[in-house]
Order: structure tokens, then C-alpha cells, then sequence
């Protein structure tokens, strides 16, 4: 799940204009955080909405964790 990409070429394509010089590009620079902060903070709080409170994973997620670790099912 790529986030920032936007800001990050705008950050990235401002410092090629302006020979990587960050006092140029500081709103790029701070758009481009502000947005990698804003993606860490609802991460995290997605992540602490996974587990009810007696540790339960809700159906969807272990779903999920079961097609990302699938089981053997027969023995070669």
C-alpha cells in the first residue's frame, strides 16, 4: 500500500529544479512529512482497532492472515 506518492514527487521534482536544495523546497518538504505522519497515525490506529478487547481478530482479518499463510494440506 503505497501512501505519499504525490507529495513525494512533488518533493522530488522540486529538488531537481532547484539543484537539491532544501531551503527552496521546504513546503514541499513539509507536505511530504505531514503526509507521512498522517499515513503512520491511521495506520497505527488501525492497528489497534484489529484486536477487540479480549483479543479477538474479527473474521475478515483472519481471513486474510490465512491467505497470506496458507497451510499444508497433504503430506508429499
Amino acid at each position: 500500500e503505497a501512501t505519499c506518492i504525490t507529495e513525494m514527487s512533488v518533493m522530488m521534482a522540486c529538488w531537481k529544479q532547484n539543484d537539491f536544495n532544501d531551503t527552496r523546497c521546504a513546503e514541499e518538504i513539509r507536505m511530504f512529512y505531514d503526509c507521512v505522519a498522517k499515513a503512520e497515525k491511521e495506520h497505527k490506529n488501525e492497528n489497534e482497532d484489529t484486536l477487540s478487547s479480549r483479543g479477538d481478530l474479527p473474521s475478515s482479518k483472519v481471513n486474510k492472515l490465512l491467505k497470506r499463510f496458507p497451510q499444508i494440506t497433504r503430506y508429499v
